[in-house]
């Protein structure tokens, strides 16, 4: 830190390694104050204008909108709001096209202007020495300021970053890079609220020392920014060697003190802090006037735009009414560049929006613009490493790029380029070497913001298996602390224990289960319809069984009743005839008995109920010659000898008829 002081106190300048002195070009646009144009009829808002990620949206399609509203809001310092920058209509929320070199498209909100142009309620302030440094980050942070040099990150968060770590505060005017004259005429035309916004950053930094570094080829600003001084001596400026890039922070730094930032670091390490000019007089608006970010000084200049010079233009005004403005003809043939020669790129579409990065718009004409020359192979001469104010080796790193080695390009340090555009500018071979450059910045941050998100997803999923697995821990203790308490409840006035109770229940149950008896099962069959029927094919079985031994029951007995008066029926009928007849009759009968016993049999007779034996049959023959009950329904065994009795009795009555016959 102190060596710092001392180097810078000693007025000496020093110088950087490489850096060349390009034609300037700046007396084009330079030479008239900073005007005003006609407002656009539609304003095309993009929601991220920022080194950040974009906030989010407060305004939905239909909303009526004033000048200075916010129209999305961020969590944090380095999600940067944006704002409304006349007053009208959200017409239109929607990805339009960007001012970009890809040509892609981006959130956008739309709003057509209703020509009010009417503000928001406001709450300036008179003196900001009445508020705290928290109270004046946080009105910086909602005015939505961002470096306005061309790094565009968020003002707040840069200068929070740094708080109470700075000892040398350095305003950057030194505006290198050619043809770009927007802080020059800033300097000039506004030399009284860029002093007091400084001195407002002074205020919350507390450094040691602040000075405003300007290059000599601004006589007129230089002097500009004394006058406003009136020889107060808080605020120094130091006059430096024109050359480029010594605009860059890390050069810049190393002209005033000597020093060289640590490569990936942040210059606050060596306790060094840089601010631009414009985002000086933004911080001034912002505190004071209580105006956000809704316009800066673009620089319109090239020999195809006929009245070339400085606008404040409004935040979203389409670049092609912008030009409009300046009587630009639209030709072919040459591209316009948003940016100067040197770190600019060329616009695919000029109906993309002014954003906060709009510094300066270029249309040459074919005195200063010849098309691309054909790219040739790398000689490996050495001039784009010579050149570079980094000390990179350019040409290493152009055959990393082309070779997607990221793993390469990083021990090389790509990241500490600063895309100056130096090397390929000195490149005999034409090979646009930051368009590789940029390229392969992009593929790496890529592959580390998933690798980021990645490690973060794992980091999340852990943290919630913890998370459930402890939880699961502790429900399962709290259970158990509560299945013990309840058993010492429960075990207290008894001095039973509860679980053994339980148990003991438990087993005595299952022993009146098994005492029981179990209920015959059921049998069933499945339907015409796939309904489940009872099947009673049992039951019908024993119902037919008994019908048929009735049925023969009481064939048995017509046939012992005809046997026994043949002549009952038929007391007219002559001797022979009723013989003959009765014969006929009973052989009739006997061959019926034996054919349904038969029939009776093969149905009736189960295993377990063996057919009687000889000795049983007379038995039970001669027990039913006896007067007795006749058989019932209900039992199929003795409907079985009914009919053997009927039977044999037929049998006998045939034979005796027969010898009746045979002794006539």
């Amino acid at each position: 830190m102190t060596d710092v002081l001392t180097r810078f106190n000693s007025g000496k300048l020093w110088d950087f390694d490489g850096g060349i002195h390009p034609p300037e070009m700046k007396s084009q646009s330079n030479q008239t104050p900073i005007s005003d144009i006609p407002l656009a009829h539609k304003f095309y808002v993009p929601v991220k204008q920022h080194a950040g990620s974009a906030g989010n949206l407060l305004v939905k399609v239909g909303d009526k909108v004033l000048k200075g509203q916010a129209l999305t809001s961020g969590e944090g310092l380095r999600t940067l709001p944006v704002h409304a920058p006349t007053s009208g209509t959200v017409i239109d929320i929607a990805p339009y096209v960007a001012a970009h070199p890809s040509g892609l498209t981006e959130l956008t909100v739309t709003i057509q202007a209703d020509g009010a142009d009417q503000w928001r309620e406001q709450f300036p302030i008179e003196d900001f020495l009445t508020q705290t440094p928290e109270q004046l980050i946080e009105k910086i942070y909602l005015a939505g300021v961002a470096g306005l040099g061309g790094a565009v990150f968020p003002t707040a968060a840069k200068i929070h970053s740094a708080e109470k770590a700075v000892k040398l505060l350095i305003i950057n005017g030194a505006e290198c890079e050619p043809y770009i004259t927007c802080d020059d005429r800033l300097m000039r035309d506004y030399p009284q609220e860029i002093i007091e916004g400084i001195r407002i950053l002074r205020y919350i930094l507390r450094p040691e020392k602040v000075v405003i570094a300007v290059e000599d080829n601004k006589p007129e600003a230089v002097q500009a920014l004394r006058d406003a001084l009136q020889g107060a001596n808080d605020i120094e400026i130091r006059v430096i060697p024109t050359k480029y890039p010594s605009g860059a922070a890390k050069q810049l730094i190393q002209v005033l003190t000597g020093l060289e930032v640590p490569s990936g670091q942040r210059s606050s390490s060596i306790g060094v802090l840089m601010h631009n000019v414009g985002t000086a007089f933004a911080i001034k608006r912002a505190v004071i006037n209580d105006e956000p970010l809704i316009e800066r000084v673009v620089t319109l200049t090239g020999d195809k735009i006929p009245h070339k010079g400085n606008r404040w233009v409004r935040l979203g005004t389409p670049i092609a009414h912008l030009l409009q403005q300046a009587n630009y003809q639209y030709d072919a043939r040459f591209p316009v560049f948003m940016g100067g020669p040197m770190m600019g790129f060329i616009l695919p579409d000029l109906n993309a929006p002014v954003t906060k990065v709009t510094n300066c718009l270029l249309a040459p004409d074919h005195f200063e613009y010849s098309p691309p020359a054909k790219e040739q192979a790398c000689i490996r001469c050495s001039a784009c490493s010579d050149a570079c104010p980094v000390h990179l080796m350019p040409q290493q790193l152009y055959w990393f790029a082309r070779s997607e080695d990221h793993e390469k390009s990083e021990q090389y340090s790509l990241k500490d380029c600063i895309e100056c555009g130096l090397c390929a500018y000195v490149c005999p071979s034409h090979i646009p070497l930051i368009q590789y450059f940029r390229q392969e910045k992009a593929k790496i941050w890529d592959i580390q913001e998933k690798a980021r998100k990645a490690e973060e997803a794992k980091i999340r999923f852990e943290a919630r298996q913890a998370r459930l697995e402890k939880e699961e821990q502790a429900r399962k203790a709290r259970s158990q602390q509560a299945a013990e308490q309840r058993r010492e409840e429960l075990a207290k006035p008894k001095g039973v224990d509860p679980v053994k109770a339980a148990l003991a229940r438990l087993k005595a149950k299952n022993n009146e289960n098994a005492d029981t008896p179990k209920i015959r099962e059921i049998k069933t069959i499945v339907g015409e319809k796939g309904e489940i029927l009872p099947d009673n094919t049992d039951i019908t079985a024993q119902r037919k069984a008994r019908r048929l031994a009735r049925q023969q029951a009481e064939t048995a007995d017509n046939a012992q009743s005809a046997v026994q008066n043949p002549t009952e029926n038929n007391p007219q009928k002559t001797d022979e005839n009723s013989t003959a007849l009765d014969d006929k009759k009973a052989a009739i009968a006997a061959a019926l008995a034996r054919a349904k016993a038969k029939k009776a049999a093969q149905q009736m007779a189960p295993a377990e109920n063996p057919a009687p034996s000889a000795t049983e049959t007379n038995s039970l023959a001669q027990s039913v010659e006896t007067p007795s009950a006749p058989p019932t329904e209900s039992d199929p065994k003795k409907a079985a000898i009914a009919a053997a009795i009927a039977r044999a009795k037929a049998k006998k009555a045939a034979q005796q008829a027969e010898t009746a016959k045979t002794l006539e």
